[in-house]
């Protein structure tokens, strides 16, 4: 049986980059992916780094959830391009890292290298640390945003990033953290308490919006670091309903750029946290 259209919209084409090291790439990968299908305009190309640079660099929006996954100069450049002729980039959770982690039998440092300059002019941040899993109370910096509009403070449990930040940034949502960050070569917060975990900046005529939560792992997710198996898995910063929220409205954001507000498969649910 046939049904009606849900979106009003031709085809919109999202690039979805999703792997690197270190989270349950197949969990995080399947929730952003039942969000798109909630958009029958999408059709949706799965990478798991950025070296398809003509698929991903022709896309209408690109959705990165990723972790020490490190453009090249020239696939930043293309996915630079692609935002600046009207594009949209979406970064989730880790993608703003690059991380070396420790010399087998040194001492247990991760070093954060600056070693994705123009991918990181980009995003406009650069992950440096973060302190220990721990729950952490989310501020609406920017209430009047519609990514935050009708959702309080509130608190989750997750990894929180210690960046270096560009200028350029409107910060929707931050968190307090003026702490150590053990076991990074960045080990105390560099001269700020507040940290952005929501936000954009412009890249020509398009835009880049990061939203540094979401951390999750499986049981095989660190075996590179010698545990085969953890035995158990850690998904709970997607259990908060503040966070999916936010993720479903930055995926609508995605599709349907500053249109999605009104787009019919989101504003429902919008209109129940208002």
């Amino acid at each position: 049986m046939s049904i009606p259209a849900r979106c009003e919209a031709g085809r919109i084409d999202v690039a979805l980059v999703c792997g690197g090291r270190w989270h349950d790439f197949d969990y995080a990968r399947l929730q952003i992916l039942q969000l798109l299908g909630r958009h029958d305009s999408v059709r949706c190309s799965v990478h798991e780094d950025f070296s398809d640079a003509d698929v991903i660099g022709a896309a209408d929006a690109v959705i990165a959830y990723t972790c020490d996954v490190r453009p090249t100069a020239e696939q930043a450049h293309r996915l630079r391009d692609g935002t600046k002729r009207g594009g949209r980039f979406l970064a989730l959770h880790a993608t703003n890292s690059a991380i070396d982690p420790p010399m087998p039998g040194g001492e247990r440092i991760f070093r954060t290298p600056d070693a994705m300059p123009a991918f990181s002019a980009l995003l406009g941040n650069r992950f440096l640390a973060h302190p220990r899993i721990a729950p952490f109370r989310i501020e609406v910096a920017a209430p009047e945003h519609p990514l935050a509009a009708g959702i309080s403070a509130f608190t989750t449990s997750d990894e929180i990033y210690v960046s270096e930040l560009a200028a350029d940034l409107t910060v929707i949502l931050d968190v307090e953290y003026d702490g150590p960050c053990p076991g990074f070569e960045t080990e105390r917060v560099p001269g700020r308490s507040r940290h952005p975990v929501l936000f954009t900046r412009s890249e020509g005529a398009g835009t880049v919006v990061s939203f540094t939560l979401g951390h999750c792992r499986g049981r095989f997710d660190v075996a590179d670091m010698g545990v085969d198996d953890l035995g158990v898995t850690d998904t709970v910063a997607w259990e908060s309903p503040e966070f999916n929220e936010i993720l479903r409205r930055c995926v609508d954001w995605s599709v349907h750029g500053d249109d999605w507000v009104s787009c019919p498969v989101g504003e429902q649910r919008t209109k129940e946290w208002q």
